[in-house]
């Protein structure tokens, strides 16, 4: 009976490409996230049986994606998805952050309702605009009874929140999920499921991160020939981070090569921060494949991509 009353699904706006104008300029410019997701929503078919809500949480562009707007958009996700006539969120967001949001949205909130992010490569005054079509699709998605936990729908494509990535900076088709794969596909107004959705697991605490007046300073270091150890010792020092009025360095995602190997500089300069209480993992700065073990394992392994590892060791040290 509970099932039969989740009608609602609430679309909740953050801005984006999706909600962005170009207004006569010059092909390729645009101002990201000005029209309001309630215009957005105006004339996208709903699915039967189902009403909307419609929330504007922010209005940014994803590039500049923060702890105030992830706080506001996690406790407005929390609070909806709680209510017993809610069946989906919609999330509309920027393509450019999409990847990290949605898994912090899967980490903190483990939501067996779906909860699904779409957006837009072209701004929505565009001739070919694409946010429509992406908006119709993600409703549907919403809407299916075998939807659970986050996805992302973009060109017709159903991704998962762990493995979703911006693989290509201009097309349509932008995002990819490495050797995972599509979990679903959209077509003709219809939902062909490949996979099963992976099983939410909570990865921290959502209370913690609400209180939160700021995330630990955590950065990505990447791995590449002819690395120096000055780069890892610059960010590390707490001279330098006094100097600037920024907080420590409290951790450190070693973006490795291949199966997560270093360049000797970066791994000898790794160390000398682990001594210093910094708290390191590796991670691989390939797309797809996975991270080699190894017998004297020195960093702890994260097989996430780097800015998802980077989130992952933020929450860690938020509860430290």
């Amino acid at each position: 009976m509970q099932a039969l009353q989740q009608k609602k699904i609430v679309v909740l706006g953050t801005g984006g490409t999706i909600a962005g104008l170009a207004q006569g300029a010059a092909p390729g410019c645009y101002r990201s996230a000005q029209k309001d997701v309630a215009d957005l929503m105006g004339g996208v078919p709903v699915p039967t049986g189902m009403t909307l809500s419609v929330v504007q949480v922010a209005q940014i562009d994803s590039k500049d994606m923060d702890l105030p707007v992830w706080q506001a958009l996690l406790a407005a996700a929390r609070s909806w998805l709680d209510q017993t006539d809610v069946r989906a969120l919609l999330v509309t967001h920027g393509t450019d952050t999409l990847e990290e949001t949605a898994w912090l949205l899967q980490a903190m909130l483990a939501p067996t309702k779906p909860v699904v992010l779409t957006c837009a490569m072209r701004p929505a005054d565009a001739v070919d605009a694409d946010g429509p079509r992406n908006l119709a699709d993600a409703l549907i998605v919403a809407a299916d009874p075998q939807a659970r936990g986050v996805l992302v729908v973009c060109a017709g494509r159903v991704l998962g929140a762990q493995d979703v990535q911006k693989v290509h900076s201009s097309r349509l088709d932008a995002f990819g999920a490495g050797e995972a794969g599509d979990i679903a596909r959209v077509l003709d107004g219809h939902v062909h499921w490949l996979r099963d959705c992976p099983k939410p697991e909570p990865a921290g605490s959502l209370d913690a991160l609400l209180a939160a007046a700021r995330l630990p300073r955590v950065e990505i270091v990447l791995s590449h020939a002819a690395a120096s150890a000055a780069a890892v010792d610059a960010i590390v020092d707490r001279g330098t981070a006094t100097r600037l009025g920024a907080e420590h360095v409290r951790g450190l995602v070693l973006a490795g090569t291949g199966g997560g190997t270093l360049h000797h500089a970066l791994e000898a300069a790794a160390r000398r921060a682990q001594a210093q209480g910094v708290r390191v993992v590796r991670t691989t700065r390939c797309a797809d494949g996975w991270l080699q073990p190894r017998p004297d394992e020195e960093f702890p392994v994260l097989a996430l991509s780097p800015v998802k590892a980077r989130l992952a060791l933020m929450l860690e040290l938020l509860e430290r």
